[in-house]
């Protein structure tokens, strides 16, 4: 990556200090939202609020919430969060928090949002609750009340590596009940004792977690990661934890292909990757390893496709479980968790103002229906580019504009790649941009911007802050590309929401369980995860998030007398 000499990640936010008392309300809603999601790494859509106060910044907050997908709750209902205002209302005190808090399963994000006032003033009368009374940080404060956790918004934004890793990783564990229940089930039934399972994923707290979640139930651990996608910090924990681990941030192509080489050596039975790359490297490279595996679970789009390729061409020579193809996978991680990420990191390293932008999203598969929704709660003029007629239509009916790429980005300011197809964003689109438009990916492949054909094509590069840079064209066109085209969500935050990579961990899961209770009678190629194991996943969430919703009935074989036909009336 290309991110300055003199540049790190102490830098994000340098220019940018959580201000809230000086912006209209919009703004101060967004910065709170993204502030919140910053520093708690937890999902804003599906979440239960609350609002205490009564003015137009609680009415600007309610309305981007509910924009984004999250519910206010009703009468006598607990929130899941409950945001402080500091407007309109009398000061929410340490006493009415901890009542607030009591007779609950899942704890209360109490998230103090006041602006900033004077030193010496209270701005939310929780200042009993919090170990300081003017922290100089947003962040998360411990507190003496069970369940209860103040996430105070006042000062300095920071990138997630300022925490401890042991702690990011003990709070992502928190906020992971479904993953942890089938974790449980392997652990009570043996079904992975003694199992080799090898995860090649990015390397981050709630990858970690499913880590430490697989030793705990009995399985031999050992990790991978790509140099981009390697928080060190987590990678030391987890070393720390018994846990082989196969990554460092600072690895060169060569050490980083040893690295891979060394942890298929490991001999893992059973391989959880990310983008098959470990599962191609062992085909390509390192055939014999694949003796005695059991098979292996994909979590990716981007990663399925060459599998079946290699399946039809007769080349896989392992079952592979299709875990990006699980509703409880695809309908939450794509659309609403790198939805989610994807754009709020975006927002946060370039500090751009939405309402009123017009943002253009290359494809509309799950991913970009997730980007756009967000950039719409966000107040963004959305157009949609996108080759599958069907999915272009789909596009219109959620009321996006459609339009060809080459001619979207002439008037955008944010153009998001989230395609997970090489050359998505071509030389020829990029010279076509508006003048300093941000260009960016979500999900993503390599060269999905085609940096390098830029670069032939005689453009230059120039850092102009942390993971960003301007790519200019000769003739005098230019755009803001960030992190190089990465995978942005990953390379330049901390993926996606706690609890949407619990979903999607407990489908890996579920699929480990389906590929070593099955083992020795899948054929080779790649198979959908049972449609019972899917709908548990999501019967295990509900559970957790304490919802109950309607069972089927038993129901007769239907017959021709259950479809009488009917003439005249109305359809």
């Amino acid at each position: 990556m290309t991110d300055g000499t003199n540049l790190d990640e102490s830098d994000r936010y340098a220019d940018r200090v959580f201000e809230v008392a000086s912006r209209s309300p919009r703004q101060w809603a967004a910065a709170v939202v993204l502030g919140f999601a910053e520093t708690t790494n937890l999902s804003i859509a599906g979440r239960r609020f609350d609002l205490h106060g009564s003015g137009p910044n609680a009415a600007a907050l309610e309305a981007l919430l509910t924009a984004i997908g999250a519910r206010r709750v009703a009468a006598g209902e607990a929130p899941d969060y409950l945001f402080l205002s500091g407007e309109g209302e009398t000061p929410l005190g340490a006493a009415e928090a901890a009542a607030l808090a009591a007779d609950r399963d899942r704890p209360l994000l109490l998230v103090d949002a006041a602006p900033s006032v004077p030193e010496g003033a209270e701005s939310s009368g929780l200042t009993d609750v919090l170990p300081s009374k003017h922290p100089l940080r947003a962040g998360v404060r411990a507190t003496s009340v069970p369940r209860l956790i103040v996430v105070r918004l006042d000062g300095t934004r920071h990138g997630p590596h300022d925490t401890p890793a042991a702690d990011r990783i003990a709070w992502a564990r928190r906020f992971m009940p479904t993953s942890g229940r089938l974790a449980e089930r392997l652990a009570e039934d043996r079904t992975v004792r003694g199992t080799r399972i090898g995860v090649s994923m990015v390397l981050e707290p709630k990858t970690a977690v499913l880590a430490l979640r697989l030793q705990e139930a009995g399985a031999e651990v050992s990790v991978f990661a790509h140099p981009d996608e390697t928080d060190d910090k987590v990678a030391a924990a987890l070393r720390e934890a018994g846990i082989r681990v196969f990554a460092r941030s600072a690895a060169g192509p060569a050490e980083h292909r040893d690295l891979a080489l060394a942890f298929l050596e490991e001999r893992p039975a059973v391989l959880v990757d990310d983008g098959s790359h470990v599962i191609r490297l062992a085909h390509e490279s390192a055939p014999q390893l694949l003796d005695g595996m059991i098979g292996a679970a994909e979590e990716t789009t981007s990663g399925l496709r060459p599998l079946r390729a290699m399946a039809a061409e007769g080349r896989l020579r392992i079952p592979v479980v299709a875990v990006n193809d699980a509703r409880s996978k695809t309908l939450f991680d794509n659309r609403y968790g790198t939805g989610q990420s994807c754009l709020f990191t975006i927002l946060g390293l370039t500090g751009l103002d939405l309402h009123g932008a017009t943002v253009v999203v290359a494809g509309y598969g799950p991913v970009g229906e997730g980007v756009a929704r967000h950039a719409r709660a966000f107040g963004a003029s959305v157009v949609v580019a996108e080759l599958d007629p069907v999915r272009a239509l789909a596009a219109t009916y959620d009321g996006f504009r459609v339009s060809r790429l080459i001619d979207a980005v002439a008037s955008a300011d944010l153009v998001v790649s989230a395609t997970g197809v090489r050359d998505t964003i071509t030389v020829e689109v990029l010279q076509a941009c508006a003048p300093s438009a941000v260009v960016a990916v979500a999900g993503g492949v390599p060269q999905e911007v085609a940096v390098e054909a830029a670069l032939a094509a005689g453009a230059t590069r120039e850092t102009v802050g942390w993971k960003r840079e301007q790519l200019s064209f000769p003739g005098g066109t230019s755009v803001e590309l960030l992190d190089d085209g990465g995978c942005i969500n990953v390379t330049a935050g901390e993926g996606n929401p706690i609890e949407i990579m619990d979903l999607s961990f407990a489908v890996q899961l579920s699929a480990i369980r389906h590929l070593v209770e099955s083992a020795g009678t899948l054929a080779l190629g790649v198979h959908p995860l049972p449609a019972d194991a899917d709908d548990a996943v999501a019967a295990q969430a509900l559970a957790a998030a304490g919802l109950r919703v309607d069972e089927a009935a038993t129901a007769a074989p239907a017959s021709a007398a259950t479809f009488p036909p009917r003439f005249g009336g109305a359809a």
